[in-house]
């Protein structure tokens, strides 16, 4: 089987729910589970660039949704990285 790669937008709404110091950690959580659920998949590995995008305006304030592209690489495993903003 090839690699399946799709794109999803993820909402993070969620996250506010938690302390304000735990926001940003809550929200890496509520990006892996999202993908485990969808992509039936084990293993998550978040890229350093979605990351930073996430905590790009500290742990307080995550954004409220983000763009992700996720491909599964191998049996079980899944890469998600920031979707570009020109594409659809």
């Amino acid at each position: 089987m090839g690699e399946v790669e799709r794109v999803y937008t993820i909402p993070l709404r969620d996250a506010y729910t938690a302390p304000r110091k735990k926001r940003a950690k809550v929200a890496m959580r509520i990006v892996r589970e999202f993908i485990k659920r969808h992509m039936k998949v084990e293993v998550v590995k978040i890229s350093p660039k979605l990351n930073e995008i996430i905590w790009s305006r500290s742990a307080e304030k995550p954004p409220r949704r983000v763009k992700v592209r996720a491909k599964v690489v191998e049996g079980g495993v899944a890469e998600v990285e920031p979707a570009e903003a020109g594409e659809s």
